[in-house]
């Protein structure tokens, strides 16, 4: 099962008169991290590197930022893979001190920066969500709202027209279930459209 963090956890290492700071943060998408990094170079203007990477589904990123290829945001999005997150973002600030460290060193030192906030970090559990769709007579309205409350799932939305339409979101592993549960209290008079 995948995990997200519940907030930002910062580290910082020195290596060799180099300082990294990083960070751990759940994240989105693509944009939200950008703007992190853009902010993270207002912060630190004097930095030499702000390299990062995100897990986050088709908008997973490894930024180099600079360092030699390969050598920061691809082993950081290896340390993410390895803990089994998604949604997360992990940048690493660095301030050069002088002393080259090589591409082994500066790949220990941006997944050793990386893994001493995650070991501080609070994982939790990310659970994939559906939403539903479904219209039922006038009649079935009050027993539905009961049952999505019931069964913990967020109502979204209702119309009413010649039917009542309701939009609600639940765990995923848990949508099969719901719905043929409603089939079985609905009598087949609950319908559950396409999702928009």
């Amino acid at each position: 099962m995948p995990y997200t963090l519940s907030a930002p956890v910062h580290s910082e290492l020195v290596i060799k008169k180099s300082r990294f700071i990083g960070c751990v943060q759940p994240m989105a998408d693509r944009a939200g991290a950008q703007a992190v990094v853009d902010g993270l170079w207002r912060q630190h203007p004097g930095a030499a590197h702000v390299c990062w990477a995100l897990l986050a589904g088709g908008q997973s990123a490894a930024v180099d930022d600079g360092e030699p290829g390969g050598t920061a945001g691809r082993p950081m999005l290896d340390v993410l893979r390895h803990q089994d997150l998604e949604g997360v973002l992990a940048t690493v600030v660095r301030y050069f001190g002088g002393v080259k460290l090589g591409a082994g060193g500066l790949v220990r030192a941006y997944t050793d920066t990386v893994a001493q906030a995650l070991l501080q970090a609070e994982k939790t559990p990310l659970q994939r969500m559906s939403t539903l769709r479904c219209s039922v007579p006038y009649a079935l309205e009050g027993l539905l709202r009961r049952e999505i409350e019931a069964a913990g799932a967020e109502l979204l939305d209702v119309a009413h027209g010649s039917q009542v339409l309701l939009r609600l979101r639940l765990p995923q592993a848990r949508a099969d279930a719901f719905m043929a549960r409603m089939g079985d209290l609905g009598h087949g008079r609950v319908a559950w459209l396409a999702p928009e």
